[in-house]
């Protein structure tokens, strides 16, 4: 998507239900969506960084700046098949050069070397004539257009000079990169790697396989978050299904020592079932974000347990808990990379939805990423995920949005 920056939400007048208290609460109660999201970027400290073969660095997030410790090219290359020429034609021909290996002779006025692409060019050539503008005869000479000085040469560090910065630390490392690195010379990368988290699903309600039961629920959320979890930049350590019975959710989270993050779904509301704010409460877990001033997600929360592992509270429904992944999950773990918040398009929004005053309210859009009008589509009920499927982003309509207005956009994911 093309970059933009969001604009913040103003505070919100309503008044929530009250929380079970948690101490070392972080000032911000209700904070609006985008600050929500800077919050929960800013809590963690990037996660030590380690080397890694080229194979096992895709998809993670690169630790230092690469750097090339040589020109890109090393040497002056040859960009076409043809001749490398010296002079004026006709040109003899005095030797071969193919990719790979070195010529060591040097050309004189009006001769000439037979050279491939990604050759070495001789010492004395001025540019490569191309093989379909030549003509060569058997008494062993070539004749063409004269080529002006270093037409079809990669002269060295053409690309770049011996030392430079190609690509910032905080970049997530895809094939282009890997290929980029070993360019230049590089097995390794210095790497952050992926924080592993492990998701809980609460509720007893929740069928796992099948049709749901009577008065029973399918879960959606424990084959979707682990996908989510990767397109985030995360590592899935698995899904767990935790019962409503007392003690369950507090040896689940504490049990899941082998993470760095924990995703809880439900259980973040005050309801009799709900035990996460209370386990919270006495594990003394500082509190980065209690609720946030959007619909759907309201209930969504981000602690940090005395162990250093971050709880991240999703709610029980589907597109709630979506919304709530992108709105503290996702920046979390950008955090835990070292990788800056991603700056958000924005972009015009039509459709049949009321805003919500005081509140943000993400709905699923469709757009074809050129910025010129994103619709937003039927099904986005909190726990609903047809909009979510179907749609390219989520656009996040501001307290004040009207029909056509602009609002910052998130993919999908």
């Amino acid at each position: 998507m093309p970059a933009a920056t969001a604009t913040a939400t103003t505070a919100p007048t309503v008044t929530p239900t009250p929380p079970v208290p948690v101490r070392h609460r972080e000032p911000h109660r209700e904070p609006p969506w985008e600050l929500a999201r800077t919050l929960a970027h800013a809590a963690p400290r990037p996660s030590p960084s380690r080397t890694v073969p080229l194979a096992a660095a895709v998809g993670l997030t690169l630790a230092e700046t690469l750097r090339t410790p040589q020109p890109l090219p090393s040497f002056d290359t040859a960009a076409m098949d043809g001749y490398a020429v010296a002079g004026t034609g006709p040109w003899r021909i005095r030797g071969t050069v193919r990719a790979g290996t070195v010529w060591e002779g040097a050309l004189g006025a009006g001769e000439c070397a037979e050279i491939s692409t990604g050759a070495q060019v001789p010492a004395g050539a001025h540019a490569v004539l191309p093989v379909e503008s030549a003509l060569s005869g058997a008494d062993g000479l070539v004749a063409g257009p004269v080529p002006p000085p270093g037409r079809h040469i990669r002269r060295a560090g053409e690309d770049a000079p011996a030392g430079s910065g190609l690509v910032p630390a905080g970049t997530r490392i895809g094939p282009a990169l890997l290929g980029l690195a070993a360019s230049c010379g590089h097995d390794t990368l210095p790497v952050r790697p992926a924080p592993r988290v492990r998701v809980l699903v609460t509720g007893d309600e929740l069928d796992h396989a099948g049709p749901p039961g009577p008065g029973r629920v399918r879960d959606a959320l424990g084959p979707a978050l682990p996908a989510l979890v990767a397109a985030l930049g995360g590592e899935s350590r698995g899904v767990r299904h935790v019962g409503d019975r007392p003690g369950a959710l507090d040896a689940a989270v504490h049990g899941a020592r082998d993470t760095e993050v924990v995703a809880v779904t439900g259980s973040t509301s005050a309801g009799a079932t709900d035990r996460l704010r209370r386990l919270l409460a006495g594990a003394g877990a500082r509190m980065v974000v209690d609720t946030v001033a959007c619909r759907p997600g309201h209930p969504m929360l981000l602690a940090e347990l005395r162990s250093g592992r971050w709880v991240v509270g999703l709610p029980g429904n589907p597109y709630a808990a979506l919304v709530a992944a992108h709105t503290l999950l996702g920046p979390l773990l950008a955090g835990l990379c070292g990788r800056a918040l991603d700056p958000l398009p924005r972009v015009p929004v039509t459709g049949p939805v009321r805003p919500a005053p005081g509140l943000t309210r993400l709905v699923p859009v469709t757009w074809d990423g050129t910025g010129t009008c994103a619709r937003v589509t039927a099904g986005h009920g909190a726990a609903f995920l047809r909009g979510a499927a179907v749609g390219d982003a989520l656009a996040a309509l501001p307290p004040d949005w009207t029909e056509g207005g602009p609002a910052p956009l998130l993919s999908a994911g």
